[in-house]
């Protein structure tokens, strides 16, 4: 019965998906990373599977202080819960330590003494031959009693895993298809460094197993490296995770996206105030997309449901920031006034307690919100672009309340006259005053250009802005005259 038990419970873990996001903590999250995580999320989602967090700290060097919080958060953030407590590379050395030891009990990795110095001179000269570099592999054909001697007199030393010689190695990548290589162009790959700490490629395959990663999605840049982590596992006797690398991203002129063209942080794109669930919308489809082709807005539900790994392109994809600015608007105009307020001063509290601070109401900033969303591409709008909404005195030239071919003379003549109208308008909403306004306008034979016009200026000051109506619905009637009287003493 104990037998059968254990049977099913290893016949189900193997069958489950999961998948680990393993980054390094170095301080920010690259978008790439971000798109690396949502895969993997969405992968062990569409399959009822798990997703979990592994921090690959053991490069100390590179590690920054609040990092490995910082990308607890950040996952959460997007909504990419784990489904398990995260794992820390640095808590493991013991564990690793015991797999190395393996390796050399096994002959298939040994200990290397040789020193910098050395490895730099063997590379230059193999670089100027035209040869790729690589180890001479001149400690292993050290005698056991020549290691252990080296190691007894506390030689600096790594351990180097030993290649097969002319060994083909295949595997069948998710997204690329069959991939090949031959043994020979492998250098003897170290896998553990003079600071005590695995390298990536030891601790990787260590982990995954330990882990029961399912499938390992990952950059395009590990495919190299992908045969000397099959050996390992070959090596253990363990079975292999499905492998997925993924194309670039790229800068609009073809190359790898980077920090000289731009942005490449996931924290600096919120900052700037684009909303975390359009950036993980627009990140999606940078090499992937749903069966249909035409959709584009998706929540994370929905990308679960549509997930299909063989719908991953093998292709660099290009971030589009028209895109991405496109994608921000729609969702910021689905939002309802008091989510946008929430957000905003989620966003920007100081700018929302400065304004309740100097008798603004709430629902005067929901209101002001409300109009310019419809033209806002990231939460900053709100904040830089509504300024005239909370100032008595708006400065701007004369000249600029002129509607083309009309004159000074008459832009006054039209201003006092929208004024004397507009005081007897009682019914202030935004439908009546548009309606009324028109009609009023040509009853009285007038122009809209030259009424309406000035009008626009004497509310905002600006030449681009919302409509006169959708601002002095906002104002309301008494900032409206005062605002049309302070232009016409101009």
């Amino acid at each position: 019965m104990v037998y059968l038990q254990k049977l099913i419970k290893n016949m189900s873990t193997k069958n489950t998906v999961k998948t680990r996001f393993a980054p390094s903590p170095t301080g920010y999250l690259h978008v790439g990373s971000l798109r690396t995580a949502l895969y993997s999320y969405l992968l062990a989602k569409s399959q009822g599977g798990k997703f979990v967090l592994r921090i690959e700290d053991t490069d100390q060097a590179r590690k920054v202080a609040g990092a490995t919080e910082g990308l607890i958060k950040i996952l959460s953030d997007f909504s990419l819960e784990i489904d398990e407590k995260p794992v820390l590379q640095s808590t493991r050395l013991d564990i690793y330590k015991k797999y190395i030891e393996q390796l050399i009990k096994d002959d298939k990795a040994y200990y290397c003494f040789c020193s910098k110095d050395r490895l730099d001179e063997i590379r230059q000269a193999q670089q100027k031959a035209g040869e790729q570099p690589m180890y001479d592999r001149h400690c292993l054909s050290l005698s056991k009693e020549d290691v252990q001697s080296k190691l007894e007199a506390g030689e600096s030393y790594v351990v180097r895993m030993k290649i097969p010689d002319n060994r083909v190695i295949k595997f069948d990548d998710l997204v690329r298809g069959k991939i090949e290589f031959n043994s020979s162009t492998l250098d003897d790959q170290v896998i553990l460094k003079s600071d005590g700490f695995p390298t990536y490629h030891l601790a990787v395959v260590v982990d995954d197993h330990e882990m029961e990663i399912s499938h390992v999605i990952r950059g395009e840049e590990w495919i190299s490296p992908t045969p000397k982590h099959i050996l390992l596992y070959e090596y253990f006797g363990w079975d292999l995770p499905e492998f997925g690398h993924l194309s670039l991203i790229l800068n609009p002129d073809k190359s790898k996206l980077s920090k000289r063209q731009g942005d490449v942080a996931v924290e600096d794109y919120l900052k700037k105030g684009y909303l975390k669930e359009a950036l993980l919308n627009f990140i999606a489809l940078l090499g992937w997309h749903p069966a249909d082709d035409t959709k584009e807005i998706m929540s994370l539900k929905e990308m679960i449901k549509e997930f299909d790994v063989k719908k991953i392109r093998k292709s660099g994809s290009m971030f589009d920031i028209e895109k991405l600015n496109w994608m921000n608007s729609q969702y910021i105009s689905k939002l309802s006034a008091k989510k946008l307020f929430d957000r905003i001063k989620n966003f920007n509290l100081k700018f929302i307690e400065e304004k309740l601070s100097i008798g603004f109401s709430e629902e005067y900033l929901k209101n002001v919100f409300a109009l310019e969303k419809e033209r806002a591409i990231v939460l900053t709008d709100f904040t830089s672009k509504t300024a005239y909404f909370f100032q008595d005195n708006l400065e701007y030239p004369a000249e600029m309340l002129v509607w083309k071919k009309s004159t000074p003379e008459d832009t006054k003549n039209n201003l006092e006259k929208i004024a004397e109208f507009l005081t007897g308008v009682e019914d202030w909403s935004l439908q009546n005053l548009e309606t009324s306004t028109i009609k009023w306008i040509k009853d009285n034979d007038l122009k809209n250009g030259d009424v309406l016009w000035p009008m626009r200026v004497a509310l905002s000051g600006k030449e681009k802005s919302p409509s006169p109506f959708e601002i002095a619905s906002v104002l309301g009637k008494e900032k409206t005259l005062l605002r049309i009287a302070h232009a016409l003493n101009k």
